[in-house]
């Protein structure tokens, strides 16, 4: 057979080609294997204090007890798959719960909506009670506002100190930082300043010891500048304190248009994160800054603006497989009673309704707007209210377990034939959504939707091979074994 290229003569192009394949892989390492949390709680820094996360998740459970003390309640509320087919009359609740509790399977068999409802409503209380908050960030920007310096000062050096005193009393979430003011030419000195009495004040406390997965988050990013200058800074503080190098770690806020465009009509944000050095974990989208720098009145300013699904996209199409986490934007109708009780007087029964109708009403919008994220490939997002909390979960825990049996039959079905593409039924698999069937049990039993003996049992994947987090690795690692 007659050819011509040879190893000689393709030498250079091909070396060429093998320095742009290792660059772009460089760039592109792939989604991370590393914990994403669910949200982010934003509270301002003048509220913070060590206890913070287990009092929010005591809050979070008496807004579910008061306005949706039953599965059947929070299913009608909030809109879940087949709420309108369960019973309203509390008798027939009450034989409905306890025939779940005798056998759950039965129930699933004949009444699949009561099993999915009951089993959210179960792990969301269960959630709330063991882990409420997954990422919390200490706010001294729109939450806090703008206070006299000396004020300010106190506050960044009183809540370190509630920091180092979590840290030791074991009642931090998995995920914490602080929001520090803009690096704009208004507000940049006090946004250093913070930086520094924080970190300083922290690392005195403990010793040099940062929390775990702390990150320092740089809101109204627009220029190149601003990312760099933190990353200085990082560096200066690492050096000046003797923490760990590299340890300081940033998110950006892509709450800004120029955020996302430059002034050459460049994407954005590809700059920015190259600016950051290897520091930057994270993307938090602001939704309403972002559609007020578009002149959209505040009647439209919410999630489901086109604006903001461009925002989102862009955010997706300029960062997808760089290692950063992207988390979505806010509901900000809070979840509160518009009747409360004066002294001991009690509200009436129609002031009851209307409270129960308000509080129902925002937790529709919210379980829709964290549907439409997930939907969109937005795993995390923020929440600012502790009413909030229980329907973060419940709207997590309704997507991961509507779909959980198609994907584990998929799944299953792909890793018995290995590497090679199959067809069940009229879905097609190729290696990339075995990836991504296996990342959906991994956000799955994350955020506590699906217990990881669940997923063994249904995929036939092993405990081990679930925490290689990579498909390539447990293909491998079944190579191996054979």
């Amino acid at each position: 057979m007659k050819t011509t290229l040879t190893a000689e003569s393709t030498n250079d192009t091909l070396a060429r080609l093998r320095d742009a394949n290792r660059a772009f892989n460089q760039l592109y390492p792939g989604e991370p294997e590393a914990r994403q949390p669910v949200h982010t709680v934003y509270g301002g820094a003048q509220l913070f204090k060590a206890d913070m996360a287990p009092k929010l998740g005591a809050g979070a459970i008496r807004a579910l007890q008061a306005h949706a003390p039953n599965f059947v309640m929070l299913a009608k509320a909030i809109g879940l798959p087949g709420a309108a087919s369960l019973p309203s009359d509390v008798r027939a609740i009450t034989r409905l719960e306890g025939e779940l509790a005798r056998d759950a399977q039965a129930v699933r068999n004949v009444l699949p909506a009561a099993w999915l409802a009951n089993a959210i409503y179960q792990r969301v209380v269960g959630k709330l009670e063991r882990e409420p908050v997954e990422d919390y960030r200490i706010d001294f920007e729109d939450g806090f506002g703008t206070r006299p310096d000396a004020e300010e000062d106190e506050h960044a050096a009183r809540c370190a100190k509630e920091v180092a005193k979590a840290m030791r009393e074991s009642s931090l979430p998995p995920f914490i930082g602080i929001r520090i003011k803009c690096f704009s030419e208004e507000t940049r000195a006090r946004g250093i300043r913070t930086l520094d009495i924080f970190v300083s004040t922290l690392a005195e406390e403990t010793g040099k010891k940062l929390p775990p997965n702390f990150v320092v988050t740089l809101p109204k990013v627009t220029v190149v500048e601003q990312v760099t200058t933190l990353v200085d800074l990082f560096e200066i503080l690492e050096k000046g304190l003797g923490l760990e190098p590299g340890s300081l770690k940033m998110e950006m806020m892509v709450e800004m248009t120029a955020s996302i465009i430059d002034a050459e009509g460049r994407f954005h944000l590809p700059r920015l994160l190259r600016a950051a050095r290897g520091r930057c974990v994270g993307a938090h989208f602001g939704t309403y800054d972002y559609t007020a720098g578009c002149n959209i009145t505040a009647a439209y300013q919410t999630m489901t603006h086109p604006s903001c699904g461009f925002a989102r996209h862009a955010m997706q199409v300029s960062l997808a497989r760089t290692g950063i986490f992207l988390s979505d934007g806010a509901t900000n109708v809070m979840p509160v009673p518009v009747h409360r009780p004066e002294g001991d007087a009690k509200l009436s029964l129609a002031e009851e309704v209307e409270n129960r109708e308000s509080v129902h009403a925002a937790w529709k919008l919210a379980y829709d707007h964290i549907q439409e994220s997930l939907m969109r490939g937005f795993y995390q997002g923020w929440d600012l209210h502790p009413g909030q909390l229980p329907i973060r979960y419940a709207a997590l825990y309704s997507f991961f377990l509507s779909g959980f049996d198609p994907a584990a039959d998929r799944l299953k079905n792909f890793i018995e034939k290995a590497a090679q593409a199959t067809l069940l039924g009229d879905v097609f698999d190729d290696a990339a959504t075995g990836q991504g069937l296996l990342n959906y049990f991994l956000r799955g039993i994350n955020c506590g939707a699906v217990p990881e003996a669940e997923v063994l049992e249904r995929t036939g994947l092993t405990l081990e091979e679930v925490r290689l987090r990579s498909f390539a690795k447990i293909l491998d690692h079944r190579r191996a074994r054979s």
